[in-house]
């Protein structure tokens, strides 16, 4: 039993039932790739069918809402523009309603003056003015002369004994 050939057929005889096993074995895995192969391409044509429209809608439904985001900033503008122009409008209600209550206070107030003036009783008697002051106004010589008496001099002023008094100075 020591024929190398014997050993060499029966190797090659192992082998061959070995591969036999291992391809009996293989066939339905290698089955199952080629379906999970078949199920990728089906997938992949059908992203390559459903997603550039689907990416084009996502791109649109973007664009829109940043339009209808533009459009409510500017609504949310227009609103501010026109609260602002009631509340200047409110101000400016206000300052006539208290220009026409000063006005109608001023009327009510005249008419009430007017009422009494016209309803009081009128003086029997004139009640006469008082005499101007007859004097005559003084001539220039005279006016001089009383200007030279209320006049000091400035040492007259400082010797004085009372301080308290101010110095007239017309010079």
């Amino acid at each position: 039993m020591i024929d190398p050939l014997f050993w060499l057929g029966l190797s090659i005889l192992l082998v061959a039932a070995s591969l036999t096993a291992v391809l009996v074995a293989a066939i339905p895995a290698l089955q199952e790739l080629a379906r999970a192969a078949r199920s990728a391409e089906k997938l992949f044509d059908t992203l390559s069918r459903e997603l550039p429209p689907t990416l084009n809608s996502i791109r649109k439904t973007g664009i829109e809402i940043t339009d209808l985001t533009d459009d409510v900033s500017e609504g949310v503008k227009s609103a501010g523009k026109v609260v602002k122009q009631v509340d200047q409008s409110l101000d400016g209600a206000k300052k006539q309603a208290k220009n026409v209550q000063i006005g109608t206070r001023s009327i009510v107030v005249g008419v009430k003056t007017a009422w009494k003036s016209f309803t009081r009783p009128k003086p029997t008697k004139r009640v006469e003015r008082l005499p101007i002051n007859e004097k005559p106004p003084l001539t220039l010589r005279e006016r001089e002369a009383l200007k030279q008496e209320n006049r000091r001099t400035k040492a007259e002023a400082y010797r004085s004994s009372n301080y308290n008094e101010a110095p007239n100075n017309e010079e």
